[in-house]
């Protein structure tokens, strides 16, 4: 008789041999030698984001922005993406130096021609040096002039394909979920080749229709190797005529938790521009993963997300990817992060999910019952699908007699889902509440200045409530008037945040009354600041581009000083509230609190931090200030003494 150790041995070799034969057989050699160079990219780029505005409608012309490093007078294109309008966009590039420019593409043929509007991200250059991460604020203002001051070549093509054939990467796009975009071999491609998948497509959410605000929003997520095609069933079972169904697509081979801070950009965006008052979400197999990384990290801003509904996912992580890390060719970049101990699932369960949702755990059991391994839904283990750390989150658990992938074609299931979307009994409003009041806020900038005003954050602290009871808006980057509410009615002290202006009045004390609209103007003064962190890598051996870097919690910082242009400030963290950072803001006086600082009413020019912190080496670096201008900050990184 065979000892069972041995059996169970030999059965794990067969199973780490069929991993490198299968990604042998899928990836020829040539395939393998670009996938470790796609990986050995990703790990040493950086995705650069920012928003396009224009000061004229575009109409049907697409915007194409575009990045390129100069030789000479040769331009070197490195990457570019569609718009087809104006808002935000995320290109990747490696280090280097590059400049940015977007132009309206009047003749639809991916050339810029002369009297096309256009504008460029500053004249300087943009220099890329650290690799990884994102770089943020690189906002460009079209204008509508001939060749407005951009230092691009016209008649130069830009794309292989014209822009008709290109599809659009703004968050809210509307697609057909036929379209070639979504095949399964562009799926798949997103797993093997997550940087050419990037490249390509970019990740975006998209729309079936135009948003309509009477529709609750469900937002549906795929898997590893999937697209939005394949929601089709479960989609088409959902009342239309009160859900509207929004896709996030994605490179799903790329690091998750690049993928989830994507998703974070995206779903920032929908909300300054939609302002939608509820949304739920639908995920398969990884896709839940990259959600509940993402709501961990930012699902505080995001109250609107009433329900998550994880289909088939694997909590746990999954012991197959690990050995595919270890014993395979090529290595995919979310393997690394779905292994059972890697760092990313560690980090979804550092906090619970939002008590502003209900979550719902849905899983199948239709697979593999070999005594020699554990019982599987087909791909995931049941071990992993009902892992304890979520089972004490989820409002309700369903089983289903499916496999991992039949599962989305389930009838059962889609019946199950439609129960959990459908919304609850309302409570009865009683006859004491009065209806709410809306807010106008209008925008004034007070120079003659150009170009975006980065984000704005609106707070409203209701007089003789507690502080707990203010309301934080983020309005986006657009000048234009805006009108948010119902808010109860009653007294406010409304406030303006904008990083490199200062706002006046500081705080204005509104009446808002039921049924009515207050307006109110803000003037937007240029005011020179630098806003910047210490930052930690979230992988401690790699920083995959598009992982957005967080403050480094675990550390001490002694002081923070400021040289240059006449001044010399030094700033010692304190442990100051939320309440007292958002004054300080407001009042432009300079504040540290651990890892973040923020110094302002600074003239234009170079300036020289000096970073102390205990059991690091002092941190230098050289910083550029331009009043009314963003500022462009990666983050500093503290180097442990030996």
């Amino acid at each position: 008789m065979i000892p069972k150790s041995s059996v169970i041995h030999s059965f794990v070799l067969i199973r780490i041999i069929g991993i490198a034969c299968f990604v042998t057989l899928w990836l020829t050699g040539c395939s393998i030698y670009n996938l470790r160079e796609e990986v050995k990219t990703i790990n040493n780029s950086t995705i650069l984001v920012g928003t396009v505005t224009e000061s004229f409608p575009s109409g049907d012309a697409p915007i194409l922005v575009v990045t390129y490093s100069k030789i000479g007078s040769h331009r070197n294109i490195e990457h570019y993406t569609k718009l087809h309008e104006a808002g935000p966009y995320e290109l990747i590039v490696p280090k280097g130096e590059y400049f940015i420019f977007a132009f309206v593409d009047i003749n639809h043929d991916s050339i810029y021609q002369h009297g096309e509007p256009s504008g460029q991200y500053s004249a300087q250059g943009l220099l890329v040096e650290q690799s990884g991460g994102v770089l943020i604020n690189l906002d460009i203002s079209i204008k509508n002039q001939e060749d407005g001051n951009v230092d691009f070549p016209t008649g130069t093509l830009v794309a292989t394909k014209k822009s008709d054939t290109l599809h659009s990467t703004s968050p809210g796009a509307i697609a057909d979920l036929n379209a070639p975009l979504f095949d399964y071999e562009n799926g798949a491609k997103g797993y093997w080749q997550p940087l050419e998948f990037f490249k390509e497509n970019g990740g975006n959410i998209y729309f079936l229709q135009p948003f309509d605000p009477t529709k609750i929003p469900v937002l549906y997520v795929h898997g590893a190797t999937g697209s939005p095609r394949g929601w089709e069933y479960l989609v088409s079972n959902i009342d239309q005529n009160r859900y509207q169904p929004w896709f996030y697509y994605y490179p799903s081979g790329a690091s998750l938790k690049s993928m989830a801070d994507l998703l974070f950009w995206k779903m920032y965006n929908l909300k300054a521009k939609y302002k939608f008052k509820e949304l739920y979400i639908v995920a398969h197999s990884m896709g839940g993963l990259v959600v509940r990384s993402f709501l961990v990290d930012y699902g505080q801003q995001f109250p609107e997300i009433k329900k998550f509904i994880s289909i088939s996912t694997p909590w746990g992580g999954d012991s197959l990817s690990e050995m595919g890390v270890k014993y395979s060719p090529g290595v995919i970049p979310a393997w690394k992060d779905l292994g059972q101990q890697s760092e990313f699932v560690q980090s979804i369960y550092r906090k619970t999910l939002p008590d502003t949702l209900e979550f719902y755990l849905l899983f199948g059991h239709e697979g593999n019952h070999n005594p020699l391994r554990p019982n599987t839904d087909g791909v995931v283990t049941l071990a992993s699908e009902l892992d304890p750390r979520v089972q004490a989150e989820a409002k309700m658990i369903y089983g289903f007699n499916e496999d991992h992938n039949n599962i989305l074609t389930s009838g059962r299931v889609a019946s199950i889902v439609n129960t959990i979307l459908a919304p609850g009994e309302k409570t009865k409003t009683l006859g004491s509440i009065k209806p709410g009041g809306m807010l106008m806020v209008s925008l004034h900038l007070s120079s003659n200045q150009e170009g975006q005003v980065g984000s704005l954050q609106l707070y409203l602290s209701p007089i003789g409530r507690e502080p707990a009871d203010g309301i934080i808006i983020n309005m986006g980057s657009d000048r234009g008037a805006h009108v948010f509410g119902p808010f109860p009615p009653g007294i406010y002290n409304i406030s303006l945040l904008a990083e490199s202006f200062r706002t006046e009045p500081a705080r204005l004390k509104v009446a808002i009354r039921s049924n009515g609209t207050v307006a109110t103007t803000f003037e937007l003064k240029p005011n020179g600041s630098i806003v910047d962190f210490i930052r930690q890598k979230f992988y401690k051996d790699e920083n995959p581009a598009g992982t957005y870097m967080l403050p480094e919690e675990n550390i001490t910082i002694r002081s923070i000083r400021l040289t240059g242009n006449g001044v010399d400030r030094t700033l010692v963290p304190t442990k100051e509230n939320e309440l007292k950072f958002v004054e300080n803001a407001l009042d432009r006086r300079d504040w540290a609190t651990k890892t973040l600082f923020a110094f302002y009413n600074l003239p234009e020019g170079e300036y020289r931090l000096i970073v102390e912190a205990d059991g690091y080496e002092n941190k230098v670096v050289q910083r550029q200030v331009t009043p009314g201008h963003l500022n462009v900050f990666n983050g500093i990184v503290m180097k442990p003494l030996k």
